[in-house]
């Protein structure tokens, strides 16, 4: 069982549709709860449904449930995730199933990534401090070669680290996509949004790349209060540019 969590837009209307936006979380071995977090939230206040799931991966399931996707990254999570999101649109009628964002940080930037190179179900997407090639972020990270080789089960040739790069389908891509980056994220270096950005602008695609600078990976955590304003503001200028609500 995988557990999933929906948050209504701010001043609900009964038989109104509302536009969905998807946020998966990091880690993979993190976890979404019954806990306030103001991004979330703050989709909601504009008008906004959120749906978060704890797809195979997340901590707090025991051992077997979050080493579930070790070496198959892009598998059984992207699996519970989409399984996620197809039955909260079932269930609920007030979710417009033709307007769905997808949004995550970190792994869940990767899985975004993921996501918009093997399927266009999604209207817009949000990636940030994501992974496009694991091949240079196993060279540059500072989380060290032992965490990929872990994760990774020892599939670290180039050819297997290739395989699970975002950027090795970058040419499928068809969802317009933010890329927000800190520039001084030593954990997931900036020169990864840089070349996934590249690739897909080069195609003539839609693409808007955001660089916060004087932060790093958790500047969610110690970032500067302008700059998270700022992260916060282009998310959602985005996501009103391409799907509004009311």
């Amino acid at each position: 069982k995988i557990n999933g969590f929906l948050l209504k837009p701010a001043d609900f209307e009964p038989g109104k549709k509302y536009p969905v936006v998807l946020d998966i979380h990091g880690g993979p071995h993190s976890t979404h709860g019954y806990a306030y977090f103001h991004q979330l939230q703050l989709y909601a206040a504009k008008g906004y449904a959120v749906i978060y799931v704890n797809p195979r991966g997340s901590s707090g399931y025991g051992e077997e449930f979050a080493e579930a996707v070790l070496g198959i990254y892009g598998t059984k999570d992207m699996e519970d995730i989409l399984n996620g999101v197809d039955y909260a649109l079932a269930q609920y009628d007030f979710l417009d199933e033709s307007q769905v964002a997808v949004t995550g940080l970190s792994y869940g930037g990767f899985m975004t990534n993921w996501i918009v190179t093997h399927t266009d179900r999604f209207k817009v997407a949000i990636t940030e401090g994501s992974i496009c090639n694991w091949i240079s972020m196993h060279g540059t990270s500072d989380i060290s070669p032992g965490f990929i080789e872990r994760e990774f089960k020892g599939q670290t040739s180039f050819e297997e680290l290739w395989e699970k790069s975002p950027l090795k389908y970058v040419d499928q891509v068809k969802t317009p996509i933010l890329i927000v980056h800190a520039e001084d994220d030593i954990r997931v270096p900036i020169e990864q949004s840089e070349q996934f950005y590249s690739y897909i602008k080069r195609q003539g695609k839609v693409a808007r790349f955001v660089r916060i600078p004087e932060c790093t990976h958790v500047m969610l955590q110690n970032g500067a209060p302008d700059k998270k304003e700022a992260r916060l503001s282009a998310m959602l200028d985005w996501l009103a540019e391409h799907m509004p609500t009311e």
